[in-house]
């Protein structure tokens, strides 16, 4: 009985502390694109965000949208996290979830605060939900099928560990490299104002169609049960950065349109 018991403890531990890293891994990758886009903001946009935010950096508030998945309240918002239409097609001619998606998601955050009519309150959510969103549009799998659930269906082995391909690209890539947010944020590539600018044109919809694009890539890069690990993070994770860097530098440009 003793020994029983003994090994039911020890599995109920190793499987807790599973559970916890996936989250922790996952907030890592958005908090790396809040403290980016912190670093790009104009002393104006700052100042408001600041008082809307409490203080608070777009670093820790930009797990929000995944922190209120818990909240039953808050499950209309879940279809805002991605939006799934057929390769090589056009966003606008797609039928539409009736419950929105990322895309809507993102314009309806940034409509809300713009609205001088919008109080304080629901500034403070639609802000915290466009730091979040912002970064799930630059994960390329939130652009993916959706008849594999943008690879939550597609089955691989991660250093031997069971996972899928969305997992890996959203947390365990980056678990790997093993860097808090402000390492990762702080070795991000070294770009000029001009190379900058490049990154910030466009609009909503380019940013989707480019994630799309990579999402046909990443698709390409794994097969069902295919065993991944250090040479995949070699061939992928220099994609994975720049993602995280795009997304907050276009971040720092959506919020500094409405704040500075």
């Amino acid at each position: 009985m003793n020994k029983s018991f003994t090994l039911f403890i020890l599995s109920i531990i190793v499987y807790c502390g599973s559970y916890g890293n996936t989250v922790d891994w996952g907030a890592t990758g958005h908090r790396t694109v809040g403290e980016i886009a912190q670093q790009h903001l104009s002393k104006r946009a700052e100042k408001q965000i600041s008082d809307i935010l409490n203080g608070q950096s777009l670093a820790m508030v930009s797990t929000y949208g995944d922190d209120i998945k818990s909240d039953k309240k808050y499950d209309k918002y879940y279809t805002w996290h991605f939006v799934n239409f057929p390769f090589d097609t056009k966003y606008e001619a797609s039928k539409k979830d009736k419950r929105g998606d990322i895309v809507m998601g993102i314009q309806k955050c940034i409509e809300a605060l713009k609205d001088p009519n919008t109080s304080q309150e629901d500034k403070s959510f639609y802000l915290k939900f466009l730091v979040h969103l912002v970064g799930d549009l630059h994960q390329p799998l939130h652009v993916g099928k959706a008849e594999d659930r943008g690879g939550n269906d597609i089955k691989v082995l991660w250093h031997y560990d069971k996972s899928n391909l969305h997992r890996v690209w959203d947390s365990e890539m980056i678990e790997s490299f093993n860097m808090s947010y402000t390492e990762l944020a702080a070795n991000s590539k070294k770009l000029s104002k001009e190379q900058i600018k490049i990154i910030q044109k466009g609009s909503i919809l380019d940013w989707t169609y480019e994630s799309q694009a990579l999402a046909k890539k990443v698709y390409a890069s794994a097969k069902m049960d295919e065993k991944l690990g250090y040479r995949y993070s070699y061939d992928h994770f220099e994609t994975v950065q720049s993602q995280l860097q795009k997304s907050g530098i276009r971040l720092a440009k959506i919020l500094n349109e409405i704040f500075g």
